[in-house]
């Protein structure tokens, strides 16, 4: 194994010997000089470009200003993309794919000459991605998020590009819009690139990066095409060549105390449930136990201070002009671990020295928050064994207890088949349920949890009715929806054994989800399942459903749970090959 204190890419270039000479060869084909493998550190810039991701098209522009802090440091940037994931475009989801592209990423990292890499990431699954696989490889890397789009405007009124759109859909679906208006909100919802501008996945995961120390400082709220997000990519490769020469490693810096940090940021800016999943997979991937209940417990003492969109009122530029996630932490600093490390090299706290919360009606102050602790539940019983969440924040407070009989759709072509039938059996005690949309049953754990109120209801004016699923639902939506019911249907969880008619309970105060139903006839019920027949036969679709895990632990891989005790290292015989004893 190398010398710890050398750096990683002089295993493949500075050998004398013809490995050396071919390593150093295969660059030198495209201009480069032997003195750039002269001691200089080598940084990967890691991209998750695509036309087809609306959120990284302009990574190219982006991992330029990185190739300049880098080159202005004094190391040598090369740049590779890897798979790229669209919510909007990727079907049945990505979440499917979240673990491909986590494994590209950390072979990537581990197979190639890097001694630091900056990962580029933006919509929702490309930045757990790429922390998961970067938390595996533990070579030297620091996150760069691509920022928020611009804010939308539409009849003098700002518009976001998800929790709005659910806003309008629902409106015209019950007739009080027309269809004129839906085509002006779509012309008007994407002025820039950049990430969804509410506190959807997208914004909560850089947030959370951010709050982790995983990011510099200040860096996760600047829009996609202000001039600031050059400049912090700038920055964030001069600190890649300070990273590589430190050796300073994700295993130093994502922490126990680190993941802490980010559950309790989660809370106060009211974020997608979808963290939860990402966070749960990156503390397996780093051999951390980090149960359920602890997203409870830290959100039960965090209240909501951040008011972004679907919580709140605002879009991320307001966050970015009111101080930014430094000035979220200052608030925070008492529920905080700030002696927490993080990418800088200097602690957690040393970013909030300088931050300062500018606007009130944005970020609160800790005691004057917008919304009580609690934004965030847990919830167990009969009907979730193994757990189930519910974003509070976003519900309806008169449903936060409830019974009602069951409606249940078999799937998501069962739901879309009926739920405008107007001879729908249900009323607005009903209890939605969908199932066999969790990470093995759509497959990939979709976002349709947010399942649409039927017809007949909402054109009488219903805006919410309690929603339970298995499957995940986007961080823009909002409404009394209880997710990731574990374990899934698909696998034999208590969900597939629901009947319509049959009663659900849930009591969020109780953290209580339930299924009135005598246990002898669940017996019953349980012995008469059968699982349905697999999506895949072969591919990557099959090795997804043979190995992944439920919701409760991250839906990672099982094989890729825990630390690689040869993380970041890679023994010379490797590296050198049969050429070496030439």
């Amino acid at each position: 194994m190398r010398d710890p204190g050398a750096q990683r890419s002089g295993e493949w270039f500075a050998g004398d010997d013809l490995a050396g000479m071919l390593h150093r060869w295969t660059l030198r084909a495209q201009g480069l000089t032997r003195a750039s493998f002269d001691g200089r550190p080598v940084i990967g810039i890691c991209s998750s470009w695509s036309e087809l991701v609306h959120c990284n098209v302009h990574f190219r522009a982006l991992a330029n200003h990185v190739r300049r802090g880098v080159q202005q440091a004094g190391g040598v940037a090369l740049e590779l993309d890897t798979v790229s994931l669209s919510e909007g475009l990727m079907k049945p989801t990505t979440m499917l794919y979240r673990n491909l592209m986590a494994m590209e990423v950390e072979e990537c990292l581990r197979a190639h000459p890097f001694d630091a890499v900056v990962l580029i990431g933006g919509c929702d699954k490309t930045v757990p991605a790429q922390l998961m696989g970067a938390a595996s490889a533990d070579v030297p890397a620091i996150a760069l998020t691509g920022g928020p789009s611009l804010s939308a405007r539409l009849h003098g009124r700002e518009i976001g590009s998800g929790t709005d759109f659910w806003r309008y859909a629902d409106d015209y679906r019950a007739g009080r819009i027309e269809r004129r208006e839906l085509d002006e909100f779509e012309a008007a919802v994407g002025p820039s690139v950049g990430h969804c501008p509410e506190m959807g996945t997208a914004s909560t995961m850089a947030v959370l990066v951010e709050a982790m120390g995983f990011s510099l400082p200040g860096s996760a709220m600047v829009p996609a095409v202000d001039a600031r997000r050059a400049q912090v990519a700038e920055r964030t490769g001069a600190r890649a060549v300070e990273l590589a020469r430190e050796g300073l490693r994700p295993s130093a810096i994502l922490t126990e105390q680190a993941l802490e940090n980010a559950i309790t940021m989660l809370a106060a800016v009211g974020g997608s449930t979808n963290a939860v999943i990402h966070l749960l997979a990156l503390a397996g991937r780093l051999g951390i136990a980090l149960p359920l209940e602890r997203f409870d417990q830290l959100a039960a003492r965090t209240p909501t201070i951040v008011n972004l969109r679907p919580s709140g009122e605002h879009l991320s530029e307001q966050l970015f002009q009111a101080g930014g996630v430094p000035a979220v932490l200052r608030e925070l600093a008492p529920l905080l671990h700030l002696d927490a490390p993080t990418v800088t090299g200097r602690p957690l706290r040393d970013a909030l020295a300088a931050a300062d919360a500018s606007d009130r009606t944005t970020i609160a102050a800790l005691e004057q928050p917008f919304r009580p602790a609690g934004g965030l539940a847990v919830l167990r019983g009969n009907l979730a064994p193994d757990g189930a969440l519910l974003k509070v924040s976003v519900a309806s407070e008169a449903l936060l207890r409830h019974s009602g009989a069951a409606v249940v759709f078999e799937d998501m072509e069962d739901l879309a088949a009926r739920i405008e039938d107007p001879a729908l059996e249900v009323d607005t005690s009903s209890v939605l349920i969908l199932r066999n949309v969790g990470p093995v049953g759509a497959p990939g754990m979709p976002e349709w949890g947010q399942i649409p109120i039927p017809r007949r209801l909402i054109e009488v004016g219903v805006r919410d009715m309690v929603r339970i699923s298995d499957a995940r639902m986007s961080g823009t939506a909002y409404g009394t929806v209880v997710l990731h019911v574990t374990p899934e249907a698909a696998v034999g969880g208590p969900l597939a054994l629901v009947r319509s008619g049959d009663r659900v309970t849930l009591d969020v105060p109780r953290r209580a989800l339930e299924l009135e139903v005598a246990d002898d006839e669940l017996a019953r019920r349980r012995e008469a399942w059968r699982p349905r027949p697999p999506h895949y036969e072969r591919g990557y679709g099959a090795l997804h459903a043979a190995h992944v895990l439920q919701a409760d632990q991250g839906c990672d891989l099982d094989f890729l749970r825990g630390r690689d005790p040869r993380a970041g290292e890679l023994p010379l015989g490797m590296l050198r090959g049969w050429i070496g004893g030439w």
